[in-house]
């Protein structure tokens, strides 16, 4: 079984910032890409960022130039670093991995438990 846990969530003041992690354990056999999602009240969940097993990355608009992820293959952990915070960032953020349990099997997502990101203004 593979579980993933989250850290790093939290309040804050807008400017400031926030780094969220997110380490995978169990039976990995390999993890494909790792993202982070955040639903904010009354909307759909939606991708922040993401990152492929090679290290390329992606953005939401929204987020470009203050968010960054990152990840490290050693530990089974994606990382987001966000700066410059601000109240529209509020949100429950998510982690998502994909993981193949075992060479027979094929990829799967996993999901993180959520970790409440709130930016005062």
């Amino acid at each position: 079984q593979v579980q993933l846990v989250e850290s790093g969530g939290g309040l804050v003041q807008a400017g400031g910032s926030l780094r969220l992690s997110c380490a995978a354990s169990g039976s990995i056999f390999s993890i494909n890409v790792m993202g982070w999602y955040r639903q904010a009240p009354g909307k759909e969940r939606e991708l922040v960022a993401g990152i492929s097993s090679g290290g390329i990355t992606n953005y939401a608009d929204s987020v470009k130039d203050r968010f960054t992820i990152s990840r490290d293959n050693a530990k089974n952990t994606v990382y987001l670093q966000m700066n410059s915070l601000k109240p529209e960032d509020t949100a429950v953020y998510y982690c998502k991995q994909d993981i193949q349990g075992s060479r027979q099997y094929g990829f799967r997502a996993y999901w993180g438990q959520g970790t409440q990101v709130t930016v005062s203004s």
